[in-house]
């Protein structure tokens, strides 16, 4: 393990409806902040770091300056690299940071690290469900931030055997690929696995309308109506529903 500080403890938490809204029980600047930028690109801002999940050379903020981060993950090499983008590699060679994100630390292999007072768990999954023969391997992260315990599954295209289960452990929130390797009908099946409280679901079609019947298709897989937009999730852990419940996020990023 990677030490750089010490994590923090799990509070207790109180919840809300089902299917409801998520309302944090104090203000914005005390919760931590999910922003979803496309693909499966996420930001957790929280008081003691920034981590960012799966960046693309071609992702901004919205105020196109960027996304930064104090550390970043991948799940698996960018398969859309910009042509002749140049840069800081990430440890396997594979993928170009973004610019902004070059001081960054980096993350993309299993694991178990603890950098800036977050601990963040590796576990090698794949993009198929033929232990990675068509689409190549996958790493999911665990991430322990402000109390909370974020799973971001990158592209993962298959369920979760009973001894990953177990490796994972509890989570809070889990951010979700739908319409890609992994069908509708299988992610919600991985949700169910997981047992988390609030799900983002991340859209990776190659077409914005196939994208649409895939997060229709899953919605009612979860057995809930499509939920309206955020701009962000703000979220503390008393904050958490008690039930299942999905966020859908605008996407704040530029492909």
């Amino acid at each position: 393990m990677l030490r750089a500080g010490a994590g923090a403890s799990r509070p207790d938490r109180t919840s809300v409806g089902r299917y409801g809204g998520v309302q944090p029980a104090v203000s914005e600047s005390a919760a931590m902040e999910l922003t979803w930028y496309g693909r499966t690109c996420i930001r957790l801002r929280g008081k003691d770091a920034v981590v960012v999940a799966d960046p693309y050379p071609s992702v901004v903020g919205p105020t196109g300056r960027g996304i930064s981060a104090d550390i970043v993950t991948f799940s698996h090499p960018d398969d859309h690299p910009l042509p002749r983008a140049k840069g800081r590699l990430s440890r396997d060679g594979a993928t170009v940071l973004p610019a902004s994100l070059e001081d960054a630390f980096v993350l993309d292999g299993p694991g178990e690290y603890e950098v800036k007072h977050v601990l963040i768990t590796g576990l090698r999954t794949y993009r198929d469900d033929q232990r990675g023969a068509q689409r190549g391997r996958n790493v999911v992260f665990v991430i322990e931030l402000d109390g909370l315990r974020t799973i971001h599954l990158g592209d993962i295209g298959h369920l979760l055997t009973e001894e990953k289960l177990g490796d994972i452990g509890e989570v809070d929130i889990a951010c979700i690929p739908v319409g890609g390797a992994l069908s509708a009908p299988k992610a919600a099946e991985l949700i169910a696995q997981l047992e988390p409280r609030i799900v983002i679901p991340m859209p990776v079609c190659e077409d914005e309308a196939e994208c649409e019947v895939a997060l229709d298709r899953f919605f009612h897989e979860m057995g809930a109506g499509r939920p309206p937009i955020q701009a962000k999730l703000s979220i503390i852990p008393s904050g958490l529903p008690a039930e299942t419940t999905t966020v859908l996020l605008e996407s704040r990023g530029k492909v």
